[in-house]
């Protein structure tokens, strides 16, 4: 049976992902200006946290936006995050972050020729771009969105964020990280924490840039504040609204794009690069990959594929023999390919110490890899995202990379799985807390995303929490979702006992037979299939709906096991359910060693 070609419209050559590098063990995106190119180019500084994975998206969306302007551009990864390697000794604390900085403008220079530098930053990274301005060169000027003023008052608000993220999880208060600055299954360094307590950005009484674009959230005087004083030292400050800030940046799975604040954005930076020369040339472009990065065990590559180079990603190799499969690592949802708390790097690094190669990627319109005309901008549970897990079997194909498995989480579990039905190069498939098997056409996938039923029983489990019912009663609940959504799972619950019926139903018996159908095909080519699922997941439900509460109906699908994980959240954010998940990808991939 041939594979199943998903056909992309569209592709064309002015849609590759950012040319990768890699420079003081981290890895940064550079976009080339088109046309003629100015003299100043932008240099992205990023927060940290939650926050950075909401915003890797936009970043490069503007950076799209300043290219066809004619200004070059370079966001990177601190030391520690993201793609970058970890290092060991973090007694240079923030130090380390602000050489990477230095580091990152100087390869900004190298790639574009650019002789001066506009620095566009958000959050933590505003506070640390404009405390070393100085040290960069000719900064012309400094975009600073949602600025952290105060290191101290960011540490405390970190701590409330970090609450909020894990109940809304459901994170077991067992595994909830108490020590130190942590969120989102990320965890800043002591020595680097103690720097940033440190932070006042509001009492810098120099700082080496004269022009200034300042993002204040509407809440937070601090913002407006600080465009005050920038004004003091002498700086040209225009002031914005963030509008849509919270939006933006609560949940990757959801986020809404500002783009008032991109138009307003892009707007300043063109005025202020207006008045700068253009370039007579610009450095040839690279045409061969970045440097590896070597760490503990591995080898990483960042590169791009795909037709045109559409698709950016990053290969992960053992320094010593492969002992099983190549792992493609599916990300989740809006989600970077570093993955939610850095899973997917840690992942990789553990699979290649292990002797497993992989590939994490980020598909079309989501993180680096930029969107592909004629597609829908809401890419999740889409066929077009089949199409991207081709081009990755295909680049992995050339480097003779075979044989290969596919892992992911919720929508990459899904993906995962419609990925392994199209494509029989596909060896097994790991997939964790699938919210379903096939996606009923008819159901709205960005409502669905916003207002996902939880199961049964965990809104049973938080109906007697005292936090539900003062967030209730505060407004912060949608009460009447709330009862929406619970008034679902107890139809689910109870179609359990008349299923018959219930696949009679408007289009869901097109979805019974649709998934049954998808089964019997993995189980005819013998595609190996691992089932996670942490407890009281909504997924769950639904795989109930079609193979019973004990995973009674797999068993006419010999290939395929189900186990449900105890202790974790949807994302997998403690780390015995980490281990639990990256366990079985190796055991998965070592059935399949090299040559097979």
């Amino acid at each position: 049976m041939e594979a199943q070609q998903i056909k992309l419209e569209g592709v064309t050559a002015s849609v590759s992902a950012a040319c990768p590098v890699t420079f003081s063990g981290t890895v940064g995106l550079f976009t080339p200006a088109q046309g003629t190119a100015s003299a100043l180019g932008v240099l992205f500084v990023s927060p940290w946290g939650l926050e950075e994975m909401c915003l890797r998206k936009f970043w490069r969306v503007v950076a799209e936006g300043l290219a066809l302007q004619g200004i070059a551009s370079l966001r990177f990864d601190y030391p520690g995050t993201g793609d970058a390697l970890d290092g060991s000794d973090h007694s240079a604390g923030l130090g380390l972050w602000e050489a990477s900085v230095v580091a990152a403008a100087d390869m900004l220079r190298e790639m574009s020729g650019c002789r001066h530098l506009i620095v566009i930053s958000q959050g933590l990274g505003a506070a640390l771009a404009a405390k070393i301005s100085g040290s960069l060169g000719d900064v012309a000027g400094m975009a600073l969105l949602a600025p952290v003023t105060s290191g101290r008052a960011f540490l405390r608000e970190m701590q409330i964020w970090s609450r909020m993220v894990d109940e809304g999880l459901g994170v077991p208060e067992a595994f909830r990280q108490r020590e130190g600055v942590s969120i989102a299954g990320l965890s800043m360094p002591d020595a680097i924490a103690a720097d940033v307590r440190k932070l006042a950005v509001g009492q810098l009484s120099s700082m080496q840039f004269s022009r200034a674009f300042v993002c204040k959230r509407a809440d937070r005087p601090a913002d407006a504040e600080l465009a005050g004083h920038l004004e003091t030292l002498g700086i040209d400050v225009q002031v914005a609204d963030y509008a849509g800030y919270d939006d933006f940046i609560s949940n990757p799975a959801t986020s809404i794009l500002p783009e008032g604040v991109r138009l307003r954005l892009l707007e300043w930076v063109t005025g202020v690069a207006a008045a700068f020369p253009t370039l007579p040339s610009t450095p040839s472009p690279r045409s061969a990959e970045a440097p590896a990065l070597l760490g503990d065990g591995f080898r990483e590559t960042p590169a791009r594929f795909g037709e045109h180079g559409r698709l950016y990603g990053v290969l992960c190799e053992p320094q010593g023999p492969r002992t099983g499969a190549t792992v493609v690592i599916l990300g989740t949802a809006y989600d970077r390919h570093a993955g939610w708390g850095r899973s997917g790097v840690d992942m990789a690094r553990e699979l290649a110490r292990a002797g497993i190669a992989s590939l994490r990627f980020d598909g079309a319109n989501i993180g680096d890899s930029p969107a592909v005309a004629g597609q829908p901008m809401q890419v999740l549970y889409q066929d077009c995202q089949v199409a991207d897990v081709q081009a990755a079997l295909d680049f992995l194909a050339k480097r003779d990379l075979g044989p290969m498995v596919v892992a992911g989480r919720c929508s990459g579990a899904y993906l995962a799985f419609r990925s392994a039905v199209a494509d029989q190069r596909l060896s097994a498939a790991v997939v964790v807390n699938p919210f379903v098997f096939y996606w009923n056409p008819a159901v709205d996938i960005d409502g669905a995303l916003r207002y996902v039923p939880r199961s049964l029983d965990d809104y049973r489990e938080r109906l007697f929490q005292f936090e539900t019912f003062r967030r209730l009663f505060s407004g912060r609940v949608d009460a009447r979702r709330a009862l929406g959504n619970i008034g679902r799972a107890i139809v689910r619950r109870l179609s359990q006992f008349a299923r018959p019926l219930i696949r009679m139903l408007q289009g869901q018996r097109g979805v019974q037979a649709e998934v049954r159908r998808s089964f019997h095909t993995l189980a005819e080519r013998k595609t190996e299939l691992v089932v996670l699922y942490s407890e009281n997941d909504v997924g769950f439900e639904h795989f109930v709906d079609h193979f019973g509460r004990t995973g009674r109906g797999l068993r006419r699908y010999p290939n395929a096991h189900m186990s449900v994980v105890p202790g974790a959240d949807h994302n997998f954010t403690p780390a015995p359910a980490r281990r639990v998940y990256t366990d079985t990808v190796i055991d998965l991939a070592r059935r399949f060693p090299p040559g097979t």
